[in-house]
């Protein structure tokens, strides 16, 4: 008899033990999943948070566990961005009732929160928090994609019907100088002429981001030609209040390049740059300093300015086609530069903070010695 008590014993916990195991291992999955996760009970209180969810908040799992939302908000470690997050959360997914959710962290990170609740939870609330740039990237990219292909359209079909009739006009107006002269209006025949060829420019701008010409390479090293672009434009800088420095680099780092075009790109972004550093209203020194440094299999053009800076919304539209913030601009320049240093097979990417200046970098593959 005691002997059958023992064996009934042994199979009851013998069940019992595997089950425990098992939650153990998953259990353990959860904790060191990419993806943050905390569980919240049917009282709102805290029981589960595994190792990123912790990691993110940069509060320990210890100090979470057992907190409603109200001490959550409290703990002395969150700081303040992290608590308006976490407001914001809780608004749009449990008061607004969305299962979907998506935030920026202070490093320009893209995260999705998905919410679980209902019946098969009995009641409990589960957070997961997933981190989505690569996939926005993509994306962007794509988007930005097919934001020139239809521009290309737009401009193929209505440039050359403008361009027409601008030639017409600029012809019967040089017709037309002479008789104003005498009458002492040579003025208006200028500003109608200058008025024409900024149209003209326009619409080569157009026609240049609809479709840019492939690229005629040339092997050169890259400290060349930043040194001629540092010749060209050091005239317009000093007239402009700012100093162009051009950081020297001894590694003869070469390129495969459409010398014209990849020139056209920092020309335009040193422009930009020198607008960026006139709009700042204090007394330092405006400064543009280019450099060159070997990344990998690429050559990186850095060019930083310590102007006025972009904020998140002006930083994320950038490379659109019509997007501008000047009153005088098309909206053009960069988009085509993205286009110009896509056909060389390189990246163009942007670093910026308001008040705090703006930094290029144009990645150009190594010629392979």
């Amino acid at each position: 008899m005691i002997n059958g008590f023992h064996e009934t014993m042994v199979d009851s916990i013998s069940p019992f033990q595997s089950t425990q195991l098992v939650n153990n291992k998953y259990e353990n999955v959860l904790e060191h999943l990419d993806s943050g996760i905390m569980l919240f009970d049917h009282e709102g209180v805290v029981t589960f948070v595994n190792v990123q969810m912790a990691k993110l908040l940069e509060v320990s799992r210890a100090a979470l566990t057992g907190c409603s939302l109200v001490n959550m908000l409290k703990h002395p470690e969150l700081n303040r961005f992290k608590r308006k997050k976490i407001l914001r959360i809780y608004r749009e997914t449990i008061f607004h009732r969305k299962r979907y959710h998506e935030l920026i962290d202070e490093s320009g990170r893209h995260w999705l929160i998905t919410v679980t609740y209902g019946d098969q939870l009995d009641g409990d609330i589960l957070f997961s928090l997933k981190d989505v740039t690569d996939y926005k990237q993509i994306e962007q990219t794509a988007y930005q994609n097919d934001k020139l292909a239809m521009l290309g359209r737009i401009s193929a079909s209505i440039a050359h019907e403008i361009r027409n009739p601008l030639t017409a006009i600029r012809g019967f107006i040089q017709l037309l100088r002479p008789h104003l002269l005498q009458l002492g209006k040579d003025e208006y025949a200028k500003i109608i002429l200058s008025e024409i060829d900024r149209a003209n420019d326009i619409i080569y701008e157009f026609l240049n981001s609809s479709k840019p010409s492939a690229p005629q390479k040339t092997v050169l090293p890259v400290a060349n030609l930043l040194k001629e672009v540092a010749l060209l434009t050091e005239s317009e800088a000093l007239m402009k209040d700012c100093e162009i420095i051009l950081v020297d680099n001894p590694d003869p780092l070469q390129v495969s390049i459409d010398v014209k075009q990849i020139k056209q790109v920092i020309l335009n972004i040193i422009k930009n740059a020198m607008d960026a550093i006139q709009n700042v209203d204090n007394v330092r020194p405006g400064t543009i300093q280019i450099a060159v440094a070997k990344e990998g299999r690429y050559a990186d053009i850095l060019i930083a300015d310590n102007g006025q800076g972009m904020d998140r919304h002006t930083l994320s539209r950038l490379f659109d086609p019509f997007f501008t913030t000047k009153e005088s601009g098309t909206g053009l320049g960069l988009s085509v530069s993205y286009r110009i240093i896509k056909n060389h097979g390189g990246f163009i990417h942007v670093n910026s903070s308001q008040g705090e200046g703006t930094e290029f970098r144009i990645s150009l593959p190594l010629v392979q010695k």
